[in-house]
């Protein structure tokens, strides 16, 4: 029996569910059950009968899992894998911030700690953040937005509004430079540009579309264009091409890698069914704030 086979055969014992982010490696993404951004996977899992979620992602995401699914067991196959933009901040941190803008709500992007969340009045997403501060957060005089800068710079320019901002970034998507996508455009002229919110104020300029990773997605899909140049990590484009063999996918740097992303293996996923490694636990008092946070978002 190969690889393969042994986690299938393993994950039916467990009756477990495999999730996959989009920048996960392909052996990765192809050995999942769902393939997608981090909150869309958490709420898939929580509506499937799993016992086991394997979150193939960071830690964060994994968090999130058990969030919404507490009664699931959540397990992280490498537990190195963390988020260098989510450990920008501590729930101390944020409290601190808090104290020096009394009243100010606190909008926290999906891409945080546990912690973090369990004390903001909101989450959001790169594809719903506009939304969120348009909708939910209109009538707020003041708003902390946690902890990307260049996310909360984007919804900014979208919305009009002014935001209390953490420094925090995406060490990924600023390695992404406007001279990247000058010279893939010099390779691939009818290209159509496709940059995360995550990416510099600079790149943004540049793009013909800003998009989440599942926006990227099922623009692709939608578009008439049959070329891309894609300003996020590079990992996304297995899926691309697996979904539209029939385009044409080029990474705006070759540097888009996150590290963190590329831990999990096939090896880690089959070890960690078989040892039930890394359980992500979540305290309950952190859980049930935390929990609140999100659900106002999925509401909205």
């Amino acid at each position: 029996m190969n690889l393969v086979e042994t986690i299938k055969e393993l994950k039916k014992k467990r009756n477990a569910v495999i999730l996959a982010h989009n920048y996960q490696i392909p052996e990765v993404q192809d050995i999942a059950d769902y393939v997608g951004d981090s909150l869309g996977l958490s709420i898939q899992a929580a509506s499937t009968p799993a016992d086991v979620i394997v979150f193939c992602g960071v830690r964060f995401m994994a968090e999130t899992a058990k969030i919404l699914s507490p009664s699931k067991t959540v397990l992280l196959p490498e537990e190195k894998a963390g988020c260098p933009m989510a450990d920008m901040i501590t729930a101390d941190d944020l409290i601190s911030l808090k104290a020096a803008h009394p009243g100010a709500a606190v909008l926290c992007y999906v891409n945080t700690s546990a912690a973090v969340k369990a004390e903001c009045d909101l989450c959001c997403t790169s594809a719903n953040a506009v939304r969120m501060v348009r909708d939910v957060l209109k009538d707020e005089k003041e708003i902390i937005f946690v902890p990307d800068q260049y996310l909360a710079s984007y919804v900014a320019s979208q919305t009009g509004r002014e935001f209390v901002v953490w420094k925090g970034f995406c060490p990924t998507h600023a390695r992404i430079l406007p001279d990247n996508i000058a010279e893939m455009k010099a390779l691939h002229p009818d290209a159509e540009v496709l940059v995360h919110p995550e990416c510099t104020p600079e790149l943004i300029r540049l793009a013909d579309q800003v998009a989440s990773t599942e926006g990227m997605c099922r623009h692709a899909g939608e578009s008439k264009n049959r070329e891309f140049i894609v300003a996020t990590e590079r990992g996304i484009l297995h899926r691309m091409e697996k979904e539209h063999p029939d385009k044409k996918f080029h990474a705006a740097s070759k540097f888009a890698i996150c590290p963190n992303m590329k831990y999990t293996t096939l090896e880690k996923v089959l070890w960690s069914l078989e040892d039930m490694v890394h359980e992500i636990v979540v305290p309950e008092d952190i859980a049930s704030r935390a929990r609140r946070c999100i659900e106002r978002m999925l509401a909205a």
